[in-house]
């Protein structure tokens, strides 16, 4: 009986007219140019923006309106890295021994609500143990709530490598080692089988530790990890299963040999050649530099004493001013940037912090917005959904209390959001 009645609710509400909602925007910021637009309304009906008028428009009978006239109003926000199963913490080296799938799964649902509420309606989940897969079909289907998520699943990395949760560990806790149905995969023909796993589980998109890495327990952070020819492999058949591979590169060579093999994006790029970001101009890579990230835990290394274990505070000094000088060279010559956190570093719904630091680090406020906008968007293949205010597309909305063209700070100031024509905050 109980099926009886969930069928009749779905075809009634197949049937039933969408909402339409008014929102009075006092300053809008479409992000499809560099205008900004006083006293607009934009109309939504269900989940799409149906148009966007000039003036205070008033809404019909049963519309709902949604008085912003004192806030700035602009697209979604866009995070293009961070990993919703985690937050760092003094007890993250051993928690993956203590911490089942199940737990993952009930912090990572809050993880996704504060990002959602933070303004940023979609995101790209850069790896994890497979519950981001589960989290982002649950959203998908409305069993909890968070932002639009595409994911990789877990990361691929070389044995030791910056993805092998063995390292540091018992050698017979791992027994047998993990391999590349883990993502953990040495050799072309490993490489492959692993691509091809984590898109038979339901990944978006593939990662691969192309170097090193700061938080994991092998002493190298800038070395390069993988050889050109699995690299290549990795990208190739990525490509023919219809999926993109974005690389995590600390280290010069790790991300020459990446960008060489087809990569979408450098993740951090922190220690990049002028050389390097001239071969990204070329071949149209991406940069997603992960400020917050590198300052956070430059702070924790040097301020918060046995937050980390040694081998990793020797690696984390130093990376918040390196990982900015980056960014203001990369965005100088022209690199293309695209907005990301690496949230889970540091604490979930804190990504707004990095708006400011890359407006310390030397890029415009209009470029800033830009990246975690309609760059993000591009970067992400879904340019045609989200990433600007116009008709048809998503109704992903944010509005912030100030003017982020004069104060790149009004972005922490999220005071409402919209995703997909639903109100979550505000």
């Amino acid at each position: 009986m109980q099926c009886t009645y969930t069928a009749f609710f779905i075809l009634l509400a197949a049937f039933l007219p969408a909402q339409t909602t008014y929102l009075h925007c006092g300053s809008l910021l479409t992000m499809a140019d560099e205008q900004v637009q006083a006293q607009m309304t934009v109309v939504v009906e269900g989940d799409k923006i149906l148009r966007i008028e000039k003036g205070y428009q008033t809404p019909p009978a049963g519309a709902t309106l949604i008085d912003l006239k004192d806030k700035t109003v602009l697209p979604g926000l866009i995070d293009c890295h961070v990993h919703l199963e985690w937050e760092q913490n003094r007890n993250s080296y051993t928690e993956k021994y203590t911490l089942n799938d199940a737990d993952l799964a009930f912090r990572a649902a809050i993880y996704a609500r504060r990002t959602l509420e933070a303004g940023f309606t979609t995101v790209r989940d850069l790896g994890g143990r497979g519950v981001n897969i589960a989290l982002r079909n649950a959203i998908n289907q409305g069993w909890t709530t968070g932002p639009r998520i595409l994911t990789a699943g877990r990361i691929l990395s070389i044995t030791g490598g910056h993805g092998d949760a063995s390292t540091g560990a018992r050698w017979d806790l791992f027994d047998p080692p993990p391999g590349a149905e883990d993502g953990i995969a040495d050799g072309t023909d490993a490489c492959r089988t692993a691509v091809r796993t984590q898109v038979k589980r339901g990944a978006d998109l593939i990662k691969v530790t192309a170097t090193g890495g700061v938080l994991s327990l092998a002493r190298d952070g800038r070395l390069p990890h993988y050889a050109d020819d699995e690299l290549q492999t990795i990208v190739r058949t990525a490509a023919d299963i219809g999926v993109p591979v974005a690389a995590h590169a600390h280290g010069d060579e790790g991300m020459r040999r990446a960008v060489m093999a087809g990569v979408v994006s450098i993740e951090h790029g922190t220690f990049m050649s002028d050389f390097t970001m001239q071969l990204m101009i070329q071949q149209g890579t991406w940069l997603v530099p992960t400020l917050t990230a590198g300052w956070a835990v430059t702070d924790s290394a040097q301020y918060a004493p046995g937050f980390f274990p040694e081998v990793v505070r020797v690696k984390a000094l130093g990376i918040g001013p390196q990982i900015s000088e980056t960014l203001t060279k990369a965005y100088q010559k022209g690199v293309k940037i695209a907005f990301g956190t690496d949230a889970g570093v540091f604490p979930h719904g804190k990504n707004n912090l990095e708006f400011n630091y890359m407006a310390q680090a030397g890029m415009k406020n209009w470029d800033v917005l830009r990246a975690a906008t309609i760059r993000a968007a591009e970067l992400l293949r879904l340019s045609d959904q989200i990433g600007t205010l116009e008709t048809g597309k998503a109704a992903d909305l944010v509005a912030v209390a100030g003017n982020p063209l004069n104060d790149m700070r009004a972005m922490e100031r999220v005071v409402f959001v919209m995703k997909g024509g639903k109100k979550v905050k505000g």
